[in-house]
């Protein structure tokens, strides 16, 4: 069956909410440190234990979607999302907290639920529509949940966000009960052999792994660009304060609005071409970053240029996966994605070592670098005989 436009557009916006709860906490980081009456430093242990959670959900549960039935899948990784937002909600210390946050992460996979099941519904002709749209919601989840937080935080409290967090997402579980559709899995081996077999779809699959290396080089400049943009814009010339700095996710959105196109170039064109053109633009973004040390609109336009560039990467590299092997989507996913995500984190620490050294110019000339690798990687692979 294909999936009807009105169920694409609930994935994405499921897809977009879900993935909101592991940015949460980062705004509520001072109000979380003042009530525990604990350094800041400390409180912050709880956005890297949201993204270990992540890791180890992703890692260990996304598989299973291979083995067993998808939508049950995230129904049940779902309702556990809502249980641990309101053990966050209601932490009676630190520790608790951290417990609940690490909780969070593990049951925030969905987003990585949904793409593989909305992957085997869709025709080949749509499939790169498809995840378009559907990362359309997720980035655009991912842009803005820190400036809804840092309100929400800042008017109601930081315990509150946690609370209507827990709401969307029990919302989110009747929707998807009501409007998602039913998907058998193929996998017939044990929990075991799902997992010895990630390590053979990289050693068997040469598209996954030039489609996973381009990507992490990419979302390596991604991370370093976020992670260190922030202390530019908050000391001079600029002087921005947090809430601000957070307005920059809503022009890093509005180029999330691309993603769809971004699809449909893949499916008229061949998704390694749209590959080819993201990096470009991601690199294209890094010259732009680099002239704009005291320019506010440069950094705008490369906001825009980055995101759209690393959509281009993503989706074309993500609707390559998908085409491999229809029995293993979930498997795939989790190849792409973890070493994704270790390439972000990868990233940050680059561009934190970058700043160190040099600065923003340092930061811009390290992140060409790495463009310049994901370009290598994508000519070097160029001849391929699978070119998908």
């Amino acid at each position: 069956m294909n999936l009807s436009k009105t169920n694409v557009l609930f994935m994405a916006a499921c897809t977009g909410l879900i993935v909101a709860n592991l940015y949460y906490c980062q705004p509520l980081i001072v109000l979380i440190a003042n009530e525990f009456k604990i350094p800041e430093a400390s409180a912050g242990t709880i956005t890297y234990l949201t993204q270990a959670g992540y890791a180890i959900g992703l890692f260990f549960m996304v598989p299973l979607g291979d083995k067993l039935e998808r939508k049950k899948q995230i129904l049940i990784t779902t309702f556990a999302s809502v249980i641990a937002l309101i053990l966050a909600a209601t932490a009676k210390s630190f520790f608790l907290l951290q417990i609940a946050s690490l909780l969070i992460g593990i049951t925030s996979i969905v987003p990585q639920l949904i793409l593989p099941l909305a992957a085997s519904l869709s025709s080949v002709e749509q499939r790169g529509k498809v995840i378009g749209t559907i990362m359309s919601g997720l980035l655009v989840g991912i842009l803005l949940s820190r400036t809804l937080s840092g309100f929400i935080g800042q008017v109601l409290g930081w315990r509150s966000m946690f609370y209507i967090a827990a709401g969307i997402c029990l919302l989110i579980f009747f929707v998807i009960q009501n409007k998602f559709p039913v998907n058998k899995p193929q996998f017939q081996g044990t929990y075991g052999q799902l997992i010895q077999s990630l390590f053979t779809l990289i050693k068997t699959q040469p598209i996954l792994r030039e489609a996973t290396l381009i990507n992490v080089f990419s979302f390596a400049q991604f991370g370093a660009f976020w992670t260190t943009m922030v202390l530019l814009l908050s000391g001079e010339p600029f002087g921005f304060n947090s809430a601000t700095i957070g307005l920059f996710g809503i022009v890093g959105a509005s180029g999330a609005l691309a993603a769809p196109l971004v699809g449909r170039l893949g499916d008229k064109g061949g998704s390694r071409v749209a590959v080819g053109y993201g990096c470009l633009l991601i690199l294209l973004s890094f010259i732009i970053f680099y002239f704009s040390i005291e320019s506010v609109i440069g950094i705008a336009i490369g906001i825009v240029f980055i995101d759209i560039g690393i959509q281009g990467v993503h989706i074309s590299n993500q609707t390559r996966v998908y085409s491999l092997l229809p029995e293993a989507r979930n498997r795939l996913n989790t190849v792409f994605m973890s070493f994704s995500f270790l390439g972000t984190a990868a990233g940050s620490a680059y561009g934190l070592f970058l700043w160190k050294l040099g600065g923003w110019h340092a930061v811009a000339i390290g992140c060409v670098v790495l463009s310049v690798l994901a370009l290598t990687v994508y000519g070097l692979t160029y001849k391929s005989k699978s070119k998908k």
